[in-house]
């Protein structure tokens, strides 16, 4: 009998997509332009945040999105009403973005004139965060609806994330949700995340959200190894 030779197909794939992802970073430094990818659940508030951000920064820097979903183009709809560049990534069942297609969405989006591009991730908790986008950032929502006990249910995704963004503070008074008993959860994960309050309903939290977004563009331009992903 032949010897069966094992290949650990998820292993290379992501070792792939790792090596790409930093050739990615090495592009978008020459072009000085600073990419986030932004990470969530169904629902929680993506593209809002997203909306809001163009509003807020859209003097000051020309902006990019990237948008992916796995049929629909009503978020890059959006997106383009507000006048800025969109690509839409349709993944046609794939449940995340890897280095591969954010290069695809770069190559049509022209990242060359751009000075920040936003990766509006597919929505899940788990497979976006074992893939290297290539972005400088990542940062996740997390809806006050979902609960204070996702940490405990995925761990790798507060883990690689360098701000957690807690959305949709406005309904506090409806859910039952202890903003210490998830602080404690996170900080086992990772003690460095950077926590943020917001509404997008009536923009509590924005300019803390905002001037986050803006601290990490402004350590990017002065060339700090800190502004590396997880």
């Amino acid at each position: 009998m032949d010897e069966i030779r094992l290949i650990e197909v998820k292993e290379g794939i992501l070792s792939e997509s790792r090596a790409l992802a930093e050739r990615l970073r090495e592009k978008l430094r020459s072009t000085g332009t600073f990419m986030l990818n932004l990470m969530s659940s169904p629902g929680s508030g993506k593209t809002s945040l997203i909306l809001w951000t163009i509003d807020a920064l859209r003097a000051d820097f020309r902006i990019g999105i990237i948008e992916a979903d796995i049929a629909s183009t009503v978020d890059s709809e959006k997106v383009a009403a507000r006048g800025v560049k969109v690509v839409q990534l349709r993944t046609g069942g794939f449940c995340h973005l890897d280095a591969t297609m954010v290069a695809q969405g770069l190559e049509v989006i022209g990242p060359q004139g751009l000075d920040l591009v936003i990766i509006e991730n597919v929505g899940n908790l788990v497979c976006p965060a074992e893939f290297d986008t290539g972005a400088n950032k990542n940062a996740m929502i997390l809806s006050i609806p979902e609960g204070d006990d996702k940490p405990l249910k995925y761990p790798l995704m507060f883990s690689v994330c360098d701000a957690l963004v807690l959305n949709k503070i406005d309904a506090l008074g409806v859910f039952d949700f202890d903003f210490q008993a998830l602080e404690q959860r996170v900080r086992v994960l990772n003690p460095g995340i950077h926590i943020l309050k917001t509404s997008c309903k009536t923009g509590e939290g924005m300019d803390a959200w905002t001037g986050w977004l803006r601290e990490q563009i402004r350590v990017f331009r002065q060339g700090d190894n800190r502004c590396e992903p997880h």
